[in-house]
Formats: C-alpha cells, structure tokens, sequence
C-alpha cells in the first residue's frame, strides 16, 4: 500500500524541443507528453528509416555503464544504437531539464550515470531512461519482428522479454516495461491504441497513472492493476513483491488481461517494448546488466548487457545477465514477543571476485526490518533489499560477509529465496 497517492487530475502539458543531427543536418523535433507520460520525439523518421545514433555527449561524473567498459554517454534525450542496431539505449529526459546522463556499456547494458532531478513525487517523473525493440514515434530498430498483430499474442511465448536491473536505495523512481500498442500496423508519431506499463519495483511515495482498478495474477505473481485515460489507455500491471529481474516474461499473458478488461483490442499491433527507469528524484546508479525481446522469427534474442553479464551469459539463450554464484546462511539469534533478531551469512561461491552487492528477499509472512547493521536497508512491503556497506563491498570467491537485523512481526522461519544482484542464491 502506497501512502503518497499520485493525484493527476489536471492534465499537465509539457512540450519539448530539440536539436537532433542526423549525417550532418540538423532537424527540430517536437514532443508532447500529458502528466506521467514519457515524452517522444514527433515527426520522426518514418518507420521504414534507419536508426541512427546520437552524437554522444561529453563523459559524464558519476557511475559508468554496468560491468564493463563505457562507450558512449547520452545527456538529455539522445539516443544510441546497440547490439548491432537490435536495440535502441535512449535517455529521454522529457519532464525536467537538470542535469541527467546515462552511460552506455560497449555490451549494449547502460546506467544513470548521474541525475539531479529533483521533480515532486505527487507530479510526473523527470523522464525514462531506456531501451527498446521495435518503433518509437516512428524511430525504428531495423528487422526488430514488431509489429505483431494482438490476436497472435495470445499464442504463449510469441513475445518474451528478459530484464536484469541494478536498484540503489536512495531516489524516487520505477523500473518498468513501457510497452506500447498502435490501432494500425505503424505510426510516426504517439501511438493511439495503449501503453501497458509492468513495474517490476518502485522506490519512494510514488504511483502509476490513473487509479487501481483491480488486483490480478499472472504466471504466479500478483500485481496491482492501475487504469488510465489520457488520449490513449495506460494501463499498469505493479508488481506487489517487487523484484530486480525477469526472465522470459510473455507479454502476450498481460494483453489477454487487458482485452479481458475492455483495455486492448485483437485488431490493434504490438509495436514498441522497451525497458526503463522514470525518475522523480535522483536515480544515480540504475542500471540494465541484460536486456532482451524474442519476436516471431528469432531463434534466440541477441541480449543487450553490460561486459561482464555478456561474458557470463550462455550465447544460445536469452538469459538474464548480471548473476552471481552465492550461498546464504540464514539464522535466527533470539526471540521476543512479536519481534525476533536474526543474520544471513552471505557466501560468494563462485571463482570470481565480487565488487559491490545487494542482497534481496521477501518475507513469507508480516515481518518488517526495524534496525540492521553491515549494510543498507529498504523495506516495500515484503521485499528486503541489502545493499553493501562501504566497508565491505568486495568479496572475496569463498570469502563471506554477515548482514545482521532485528524484525518485527510473527513468524521466524527463514525467506523462502535469496537473490543477489539479481541472481539466485542457494540455501545453505
């Protein structure tokens, strides 16, 4: 349950203007946005162009791109092919004009590399940081499958979609899908059937569009359903146990839940995916360590990652990157009515050093962290996530670190699964 409900009755208009050049010329391009709504360039390329990427900005300060060597920095709403033009990295700052960079890994993998946005939480975000497959506003990933006809969604496993995501604590912001949906096969501008956004994870007092309609499960998770109306339907699937990563996820599932609901159409297309962060505040270290759509044709997806991730990713399938070999040891110290202290041993089992950690779980029942030590700490909801301390950021392969907190609440049986940096840990 949020505490800070987002109020969007007023439609706030924002246009954006920008320079772009394009092999020596230079084009305006113009973008409208209603409250909560990602920015994009209109008047674009026609869907049949080829993406072209943006002249890179001067490095940024701040964190390089995940895992691996930075190739190039994207300032206000530039844009860069990746993985051989599968994928399109944009940083599409379209609500605020402070300083915001994200850096991008020779891997196709990018991070915030720095952010001062400082937007209200009760507002729109300050823009999305992402990447795609497909067509946006009429930008296109060439050979990329999209569109696909709603109708053929609903065969399973037509279109899936692996993401692996690094989350700090501090900042006000989502790790979503944007994924959009056009009444005809290709536009060039806003797309005019829906946008069905997935929040994977939030952090601070902030909401989707619109108001929660209903709760649903799909493929065994449960998630808060949101509805909005701005032109286009935005409907928006919040995951109440957030998490850092998914793997193979079938969109197609999500729009049979909306076409249920009234939402989406059979008729309307499948045109864009794309993967991101939309920041209110801050954002400094969010990160994609691995990214991948499969379409109709693709015998595996090609996987955008940071250097390290596509090191350790098997090349025939789409795997989400950035995992870690890990054991936890999780134990209970003492006991006392409705609150308990317990530690979780945390082991690095693999062959390789590890840089800087965080450590998730969920608890199976009421329980809520109320001090914990050797580490930072959010709580939303059931989900605990760890992140080192500066002390004890690197471990050694068999070398351990403890994390160490007092809970309230019944119950003291151990999490059911921990994950770290995305990966899953084994129970020791």
């Amino acid at each position: 349950m949020r505490t800070v409900p987002r109020s969007r009755a007023t439609l706030v208009v924002v246009a954006v203007l920008a320079v772009i050049i394009v092999g020596g010329v230079a084009g305006i391009v113009a973008g409208v946005t209603g409250g909560g709504h990602p920015a994009s360039p209109v008047a674009a390329p026609s869907s049949a162009s080829q993406p072209a990427s943006s002249p890179s900005s001067p490095a940024a300060s701040g964190t390089g791109a995940p895992g691996g060597q930075t190739v190039g920095s994207l300032c206000s709403s530039q844009r860069r092919a990746v993985v051989s033009g599968v994928y399109m990295v944009q940083n599409n700052e379209w609500g605020s004009s402070a300083p915001e960079c994200v850096a991008v890994a020779s891997g196709g993998g990018f991070s915030v590399s720095k952010s001062s946005i400082a937007n209200a939480s009760s507002g729109a975000p300050g823009g999305y940081p992402s990447i795609y497959r497909g067509c946006h506003w009429g930008i296109c990933t060439p050979r990329s499958g999209l569109p696909v006809q709603v109708s053929k969604l609903l065969s399973p496993g037509t279109v899936t979609t692996t993401w692996d995501t690094v989350q700090p604590q501090t900042g006000s912001y989502d790790v979503a899908y944007d994924i959009w949906f056009n009444k005809t096969p290709t536009t060039t501008g806003q797309p005019d059937g829906a946008e069905l956004m997935i929040w994977l994870n939030h952090n601070g007092p902030i909401e989707p569009y619109g108001s929660q309609a209903a709760t649903a499960t799909i493929a065994g998770r449960s998630y808060e359903v949101w509805f909005g109306q701005q032109g286009w339907n935005t409907i928006s699937y919040s995951m109440e146990s957030g998490t850092t990563s998914v793997k193979d996820l079938d969109i197609g599932q999500f729009a049979a839940d909306a076409i249920r609901r009234g939402w989406i159409q059979k008729s309307w297309y499948l045109i864009d995916v794309e993967a991101g962060f939309e920041i209110w505040q801050g954002g400094t270290g969010l990160a994609t360590n691995g990214f991948a759509v499969n379409v109709p044709g693709d015998a595996s997806a090609p996987l955008a990652a940071g250097e390290t991730a596509a090191r350790s990713a098997p090349s025939s399938a789409p795997v989400a990157a950035g995992s870690s070999s890990c054991s936890v040891t999780y134990s209970v110290a003492s006991t006392w009515p409705n609150g308990f202290q317990a530690q979780a041993v945390l082991t690095n089992t693999s062959t390789r050093p590890l840089s800087g950690w965080t450590l998730s779980w969920s608890f199976a029942g009421n329980q809520r962290v109320t001090d914990l030590w050797d580490g930072d700490y959010t709580q939303s909801g059931k989900r605990v996530s760890v992140t080192n301390a500066s002390y004890n950021a690197a471990i050694a392969p068999s070398a351990s670190v403890t994390i160490g907190f007092n809970s309230s609440g019944s119950g003291t049986g151990p999490p059911p699964a921990f994950r770290l940096n995305g990966g899953n840990c084994a129970l020791s």
